[in-house]
């Protein structure tokens, strides 16, 4: 993997308060598919960062997690509860993702809620992950 996809000094720890992490990824492109840079998914990023600045909530950036496809991608991550992914996003749903983290932060039952979930957040689902602890073991 490319060391240059992570880069401590461009993260922001999350609270004890949220635990969320959001993860973005960094060589998205947009729908032109064009290799200029900064690519988009990097711009995403830096607007999450910057939005998310002070609120808690972690924010990563990530080479390629594999949702091509679907352009624009980002996950959200929180111990012991669901983790999701989304795609089809845009540079301009940054302040989405820090919404849809404070949303996922309050819950009670470890799943992002729908309702207050920004639209991006609704129809760009493409995976939710159960946590570990709800796997069942059927050897």
């Amino acid at each position: 993997m490319d060391q240059t996809a992570f880069s401590p000094a461009t993260t922001a720890e999350p609270s004890a308060d949220t635990g969320v992490t959001v993860i973005v990824c960094s060589s998205c492109r947009d729908e032109t598919g064009s290799d200029a840079r900064p690519h988009p998914g990097e711009i995403l990023g830096d607007r999450v960062r910057e939005i998310a600045h002070g609120e808690g909530i972690a924010v990563r950036q990530l080479e390629c997690l594999g949702n091509c496809k679907r352009r624009l991608s980002a996950a959200m991550l929180r111990e012991n509860c669901w983790s999701y992914v989304f795609g089809d996003l845009t540079v301009d749903n940054a302040p989405d993702l820090v919404a849809g983290a404070k949303l996922f932060s309050t819950s009670q039952d470890g799943m992002l809620p729908w309702r207050g979930r920004p639209d991006s957040l609704k129809r760009g689902l493409v995976a939710r992950i159960p946590p570990a602890s709800l796997l069942k073991d059927f050897s």
